[in-house]
């Protein structure tokens, strides 16, 4: 559906996009993950046809270029600052955003009603955005993107400051896009969010993919070992024979086959109390590909 070629995108001395290439697949929800500044906004905005980048180039369904107009038109954005009016209502802000891309106007119409239901606005429809909540406004920012039916979606950290409710619906109508076969980037530094949402993720940093893959292969191949706690009733007299460590009356064992660890110890007649096993996710992925010191 959009391919990015070696993109490059340079400010003065500073590289935020490094000769990063990939493909969205029609009908796939693509997850672009990283910290702040690692170059997902530059990127997305580079796809979306806003920058144009340097080196390398952004295809769109085999050969349109998204800075042409009618390219464009099948694109939906919504950014990570908001792109609504306050001072408009939130069905003038959709009617706005529908003509530039040129709706009928009956069909216009027919699109506002459905965007503002589709995000839980109706009620609110007649009221001015600088009323909304910041959760209500994000949901604005989205209905504005889809407004016009668009085949892709760039969506960049869509539920950034949000209250629990609307991050809720927001993913839940972002599933059912997907469901109806939109293609969806979705950036995002919230591990929780890619992990539900996407078929792929692209860890980005630095301006650099440093993996791509499937969620499931991404933590298979960066996550590192499980760890396997099991709380016994008494410490046991000949510590050294167990297949971990002990601090207390807790045996942990780092393993890269947690079941048979699990299995050997629940056939013991150690006096397991308690057992737990932690197993590598994609935020521990993140920080092992990214690094775990803080960034300014």
């Amino acid at each position: 559906m959009i391919k990015a070629e070696t993109l490059t995108k340079r400010f003065g001395d500073l590289t935020a996009v490094d000769t990063v290439s990939f493909e969205i697949h029609r009908g796939e929800t693509f997850g672009f993950l990283g910290p702040n500044g690692a170059g997902k906004s530059t990127t997305i905005n580079m796809l979306a046809g806003v920058l144009q980048p340097d080196a390398g180039r952004v295809i769109v369904d085999g050969g349109g270029d998204p800075s042409q107009p009618a390219v464009r038109r099948r694109l939906g954005i919504a950014p990570q600052a908001l792109a609504i009016y306050e001072e408009l209502t939130g069905e003038e802000n959709l009617i706005f955003f529908g003509r530039l891309y040129s709706l009928p106007r009956r069909r216009l119409r027919e699109r506002v009603d459905w965007a503002l239901e589709f995000v839980g606005l109706s009620g609110r429809r007649k009221d001015r955005v600088r009323t909304y909540s910041g959760g209500m406004q994000r949901r604005l920012n989205l209905a504005c993107a889809v407004v016009h039916d668009p085949e892709l979606l760039l969506l960049d950290e869509p539920t950034v400051g949000v209250d629990p409710q609307s991050r809720h619906l927001i993913f839940e109508k972002i599933e059912q896009l997907s469901a109806e076969g939109h293609t969806v980037l979705y950036t995002t530094h919230y591990m929780e969010e890619a992990q539900r949402l996407c078929d792929r993720v692209a860890i980005i940093d630095r301006g650099v993919i440093l993996a791509l893959d499937a969620v499931d292969n991404l933590i298979a191949e960066h996550g590192g070992e499980s760890t396997v706690r099991a709380t016994l009733s008494k410490t046991p007299a000949v510590s050294d024979e167990l297949p971990g460590q002990m601090k207390g009356n807790i045996l942990t064992v780092r393993t890269s086959d947690p079941l048979s660890v699990v299995a050997r110890l629940t056939t013991s007649d150690l006096g397991i109390t308690d057992l737990r096993v932690d197993r590598a996710d994609l935020e521990t992925v993140f920080l092992n590909l990214t690094g775990r010191s803080l960034r300014d």
